[in-house]
C-alpha cells in the first residue's frame, strides 16, 4: 500500500500523520512515480503552520522529489517507464508520499551524474537561484549584491552562482562558523549581523554607495534595512518571510532613490512547461559543470516527517534534508 504524510489541520509538526493512500493508474498526460527521495523545505513548514494557506485540507505536503516512472498515461510524452525523474510542483503539492501521480510535463529526466538525493534536496532551491539571478534581476560581472542568510540552502547556491559570474557578494550570517560556510561558497564579505548592524557594514564596505541588488528571504526583520543598503536605482528582491510578512510600503520611500521592489514566487515562473524545463536543465548543467555544488543531504524516514520539520525549524539541518519512503 502507498503511504503519504497527511495534515488535517494547520499547526505544529505533530499535525502530520502517515496514512495509507490509493494511487490509481495515471490519466491522460499523467505519470505514476515511485518516489525515492523527497525534499524538505521551509515552504513546507509555512504551509503546515498555516502561514501559507495554499493547501486545501486534508492534504499532502511537499513541493519536490525524485523517483522512477512506474506507469504512463495516454499522451504522456517525453518519458519512458523506468526513467529517473525529479520535479518541483505546487500548489497543488503532494510530494510527501511513497507514490504519486504527476502531470507528465512536471517530471524532468535526471542526468546520470545527478543522484536522486541531490535532486530532491536542491532542485527547488537551485531553481529559485536561477529565477532570482537570471529572470528577476539578471546578474552581470562587476555588480555588488547583498544576500541575506548567505549560509542557508538558497544563500549558498546563490553565492556559488553569483561568484561564478564575477559578482561581489556581501552576505549576512549569524555566526563565525556560518561566515566560513558562506565564504567557502563564494561570499566575498560575510557580515555577522548579530555583532554589527548589517546596514552600516554594507555602506562601509561599498564606500557609502550601497549595493545594486538585495536578495532578502527574511522579510519583516530585514526589509527596511535592505532598502537602506541599496544604491540609487537599486533593486530589492524579497523572496521569503522567515521572520514574518513585510508591512505595507509607501511608494514615496522608493522614490527617494528610484528603487524597485519585487516579490517573486517560483511557481509562477514554472507555470510555463517550456520555461520550467529550460530552467531545470540549466540547473542540472550547473551541477554537472561544478558551478553549483552541495554536500550530501541528511536523510529521515518518511514516517518521521515530524522529526524532519523539527530539525529544520530548530536550524539543526545545516545542509539539505530529504525524506526516504
Amino acid at each position: 500500500m502507498s503511504k503519504a504524510i497527511v495534515i488535517k489541520n494547520y499547526g505544529d509538526s505533530d499535525v502530520m500523520c502517515i496514512e495509507d493512500i490509493d494511487v490509481p493508474s495515471p490519466g491522460k498526460e499523467e505519470v505514476r512515480v515511485r518516489q525515492t527521495s523527497i525534499g524538505v523545505n521551509f515552504h513546507d513548514v509555512y504551509v503546515r503552520s498555516g502561514l501559507y494557506k495554499t493547501l486545501p485540507l486534508p492534504g499532502v505536503l511537499g513541493c519536490e522529489a525524485a523517483g522512477v516512472v512506474e506507469e504512463l498515461g495516454a499522451d504522456a510524452e517525453g518519458l519512458e517507464v523506468g526513467d529517473r525523474v525529479a520535479y518541483v510542483t505546487g500548489p497543488p503539492y503532494g510530494a510527501y508520499a511513497s507514490h504519486r501521480l504527476l502531470p507528465a510535463h512536471t517530471a524532468v529526466p535526471l542526468p546520470d551524474g545527478i543522484d536522486d538525493d541531490l535532486a530532491a534536496a536542491t532542485l527547488l532551491r537551485a531553481l529559485t537561484v536561477e529565477m532570482l539571478t537570471n529572470r528577476v534581476h539578471r546578474l552581470d560581472a562587476g555588480m555588488t549584491i547583498l544576500v541575506h542568510a548567505a549560509a542557508g540552502g538558497v544563500g549558498r547556491l546563490m553565492c556559488q552562482w553569483a561568484s561564478h559570474l564575477g559578482v561581489t557578494i556581501l552576505g549576512t550570517v549569524g555566526s563565525p562558523e556560518k561566515g566560513e560556510i558562506a565564504k567557502a561558497s563564494g561570499c566575498t564579505h560575510p557580515i555577522l549581523y548579530r555583532e554589527t548592524a548589517f546596514e552600516d557594514e554594507v555602506l562601509r564596505l561599498t564606500d557609502g554607495r550601497g549595493v545594486d541588488v538585495v536578495y532578502d528571504s527574511i522579510g519583516a526583520d530585514t526589509f527596511a534595512g535592505s532598502l537602506t543598503t541599496l544604491a540609487s536605482c537599486g533593486h530589492l528582491v524579497n523572496f521569503g518571510q522567515s521572520s514574518g510578512p513585510v508591512a505595507p510600503l509607501a511608494m514615496t520611500t522608493l522614490a527617494e532613490k528610484s528603487l524597485t521592489v519585487t516579490r517573486p514566487i517560483l511557481f509562477h515562473y514554472l507555470a510555463d512547461p517550456a520555461q520550467y524545463r529550460a530552467m531545470a536543465e540549466a540547473v542540472f548543467r550547473s551541477f554537472e559543470l561544478g558551478i553549483l555544488h552541495s554536500e550530501s543531504p541528511q536523510t529521515v524516514p518518511l514516517a518521521d516527517a515530524r522529526k524532519a520539520h523539527d530539525m529544520l525549524e530548530s536550524r539543526k539541518a545545516m545542509g539539505g534534508l530529504v525524506l526516504k519512503p
